[in-house]
């Protein structure tokens, strides 16, 4: 056999196989099995937390704003409205703590408004997934964070004086309740990230809804001693149903009416602006 030949027979022997043989063997194969919802929406949350690990600063409003605050609002109005700190810190906490999770929700839109403005929607709505695992991700992820400053927060509380008569039970359940309630409450800021053209924006547009919000409750004082226009909306306030709830758990009763308030403004928050988001994710 002449030496071109024997060449051509080795290039035959180790080419590998052709093209078409390449192609009738990805399409034989099985494809993966579609991610179940439960599994996407725990992908996108996992990403949420390795944003964290990369970028560790994003702690900063779970960690030193709730013990701030704590710290300001108790010694700054404990003696003028109640008399010493250590009395009013047991009425205080639990609204703290419920305006300072509330608070900390408003982050969920600024990141998706961030994510959209780089354009990694653009490659999530190409994915064989459940559409609303990205936004379920994002919650998810932010639940994490509303544990560490419920942590941080009580263990400050309890430093300086705090006292729960319901025990850890009292307090783990009220803290089971804000966090139904802020994951629910986070579909207004999804709604918002999606809705408005900048991080700018959607901060400024959730301060509007949240400061009127918190405050105007019963976080900080009785609504009793507040004119009787104002009571009427303070008493009906979500933030203010929430507050009692998560204050009588954690002193060792059980509100029915106000968790049932409380779950019930949760439930109308997930499927009143759950829906406005996934139609403006579908359209964005």
């Amino acid at each position: 056999m002449s030496t071109t030949a024997t060449q051509e027979a080795e290039d035959v022997t180790f080419a590998g196989p052709r093209t078409e043989d390449l192609a009738a063997l990805l399409v034989a194969k099985e494809r993966p099995p579609r991610p179940s919802a439960l599994s996407a929406s725990m992908t996108f949350g996992w990403r949420a937390m390795l944003k964290i690990k990369h970028v560790p600063e994003q702690l900063f409003d779970v960690t030193a704003f709730p013990i701030m605050m704590v710290l300001m609002y108790t010694y700054l109005f404990g003696g003028a409205l109640a008399g010493s700190v250590d009395a009013y810190i047991q009425f205080l906490l639990p609204g703290i703590l419920v305006m300072s999770v509330v608070m900390i929700t408003m982050y969920t839109g600024v990141a998706i408004n961030t994510d959209i403005d780089k354009g990694v929607f653009d490659r999530f709505r190409t994915l064989p997934i459940w559409r609303p695992a990205p936004m379920v991700g994002y919650l998810l992820g932010d639940v994490v964070r509303y544990v560490i400053a419920s942590a941080v927060m009580l263990t400050v509380g309890v430093i300086i004086g705090y006292r729960p008569e319901g025990g850890f039970v009292g307090v783990l359940l009220g803290v089971a309740l804000l966090l139904v309630f802020s994951f629910a409450f986070s579909w207004i800021w999804t709604m918002f990230g999606l809705l408005l053209r900048t991080e700018k924006s959607v901060m400024g547009v959730s301060m509007m809804v949240i400061f009127p919000l918190t405050f105007l409750s019963n976080v900080f004082v009785d609504p009793k001693t507040m004119p009787g226009w104002l009571q009427a909306f303070v008493n009906n306030s979500p933030v203010t149903h929430l507050a009692t709830a998560v204050r009588e758990l954690m002193a060792g009763n059980w509100p029915a009416a106000e968790i049932a308030w409380t779950l019930g403004w949760g439930a109308l928050f997930v499927i009143g602006f759950g829906a406005a988001t996934m139609r403006l994710y579908n359209r964005k």
